[in-house]
C-alpha cells in the first residue's frame, strides 16, 4: 500500500515593514499553475495521515442558513495543520450549497478560503476555493479507496453530477484498472453532459443509467453524491455486493436506514464531525444510535497513519463516510499558494 507524507513548505511575504500584504489567487490563476490530480491526492493523503497522528486542529463545520426561501445555505469550515509552514497554517473556508444554481449557469458550490499565520494572526492569502472543494473531495474519495476498496475493483457506480463528481470519478479511474464507469443523476441533461465530460478525459467506457439502482447494482465501488432536498433511500442493502466499497456523502441522506445491516466496517473522516450538524449521509444513523463510537471501525486518518487496519478480506463490505474536513481545504490551499508564489501568480492586495 502506497504511503504518503506531508511536505512542510513555507512562504512569508505578507509583512513588509509596517505594511501587510496578502495574495489573492483566483480561479483563472489556479488554472495556470499546472497542479496535477496526483499532487492533490498526495496533499490530501498527507493531511489525513497528519490527522491520524494528532497533528491537526479543527472545529466541526457550522451552517449559516439565510432567510432566502430555502434557496441554499453556507458551510463554514475552520482548521489548522501543524505540519505545514514554519508555524503551521490555519484556514477558514466558506462554501455555498445552492442546488438550483444550474438554472443561473452557476456552480452549486462556490467557495473562498482564507489562510492565516497562526503565530501572529496575519492573513496570508485569499483563494478561490471552488476548485479546491471539488478536487479535495475527489482526492478524499481516492485516498479512502486506496485503503478500503479491493485492488481489483473493476466497476465504478457514481450517482450525482455535482461539482465534486468529476474529480471523484477521474481520481478513482487513475487509481484502479476499471472496466466500466456508470453514472447517473436526477436530470437526464446533467448526467449526459457529465458522461460526455468524462469520455473526453478517459478511455474507460462510461455508461449512463437512468437510476441509482442501475448504476450501483453489482458495482465494486459505489459513490453517492446526490443533491436531494429531502431524505430518500436510494442506496439500500440489496445494491451492495460482497467486497464493495460504499462512499456516500450527499448533504441530504440517500442512505436507507437498514444499509448498515450489511456493512462490515464503517469508516469516517472524523467521528466528532460525523456527530455534528444538521446534514450528512448517515445523519439518521448517528442520531438513532445505529452508528456509534462503539460500532465505528476507525477514522480514515488512523488507517492511513497505520494505526488501524483497512480492508482485511476480499469480501468485506466497507462504508466510508467523509463529510469534508477543513484541514483538506487548508492543505490544498497551501499547495496552491506555494505554487502561486513560485510562479508569481495571483494579485497582491494591501491589507494594512
Amino acid at each position: 500500500m502506497a504511503s504518503c507524507g506531508i511536505r512542510a513548505g513555507h512562504y512569508d511575504e505578507s509583512v513588509n515593514g509596517d505594511e501587510i500584504w496578502l495574495r489573492f489567487v483566483s480561479g483563472p490563476d489556479i488554472e495556470t499553475l499546472g497542479i496535477t490530480r496526483a499532487e492533490i491526492v498526495d496533499a490530501v493523503c498527507g493531511v489525513v495521515a497528519a490527522h491520524g497522528r494528532g497533528q491537526t486542529v479543527f472545529e466541526p463545520r457550522v451552517h449559516l442558513v439565510p432567510d432566502n426561501g430555502g434557496a441554499g445555505h453556507f458551510n463554514v469550515l475552520r482548521g489548522h495543520v501543524s505540519a505545514l509552514g514554519e508555524h503551521g497554517i490555519s484556514g477558514i473556508k466558506v462554501v455555498g450549497d445552492y442546488v438550483a444554481n444550474y438554472q443561473r449557469g452557476l456552480p452549486s458550490e462556490l467557495a473562498l478560503v482564507t489562510l492565516y499565520d497562526p503565530a501572529t494572526g496575519v492573513p496570508l492569502a485569499i483563494i478561490d476555493a471552488t476548485f479546491i472543494t471539488e478536487a479535495r473531495t475527489g482526492a478524499m474519495t481516492a485516498v479512502g479507496a486506496r485503503h478500503l476498496a479491493r485492488p481489483d475493483a473493476r466497476i465504478l457506480g457514481h450517482a450525482g453530477a455535482r461539482g465534486t463528481a468529476f474529480s471523484n470519478v477521474m481520481m478513482l479511474d487513475a487509481l484502479f484498472d476499471l472496466d466500466e464507469i456508470r453514472v447517473t443523476s436526477r436530470r437526464p441533461d446533467s448526467r449526459e453532459a457529465f458522461a460526455g465530460r468524462l469520455r473526453a478525459q478517459t478511455g474507460t467506457p462510461v455508461r449512463v443509467t437512468d437510476s441509482v439502482a442501475a448504476a450501483f447494482d453489482g458495482a465494486d465501488i459505489l459513490v453517492e453524491a446526490t443533491r436531494l432536498t429531502a431524505p430518500q433511500p436510494l442506496l439500500h442493502p440489496g445494491l451492495v455486493k460482497p467486497g464493495a466499497l460504499v462512499v456516500p456523502y450527499g448533504t441530504v441522506s440517500a442512505v436507507a436506514p437498514d444499509l448498515l445491516d450489511v456493512i462490515d466496517k464503517v469508516v469516517v473522516d472524523d467521528w466528532r464531525e460525523a456527530r455534528a450538524g444538521r446534514f450528512g449521509a448517515l445523519r439518521h444513523h448517528v442520531d438513532a444510535g445505529i452508528l456509534s463510537e462503539g460500532s465505528l471501525h476507525a477514522e480514515l486518518g488512523q488507517i492511513v497513519a497505520g494505526d488501524r487496519p483497512g480492508r482485511e478480506s476480499a469480501d468485506e463490505r466497507i462504508l466510508l463516510w467523509h463529510r469534508g474536513l477543513s484541514i483538506l481545504d487548508v492543505a490544498v490551499a497551501h499547495l496552491i499558494v506555494e505554487r502561486a508564489v513560485a510562479a508569481g501568480a495571483g494579485t497582491m492586495l494591501r491589507y494594512h
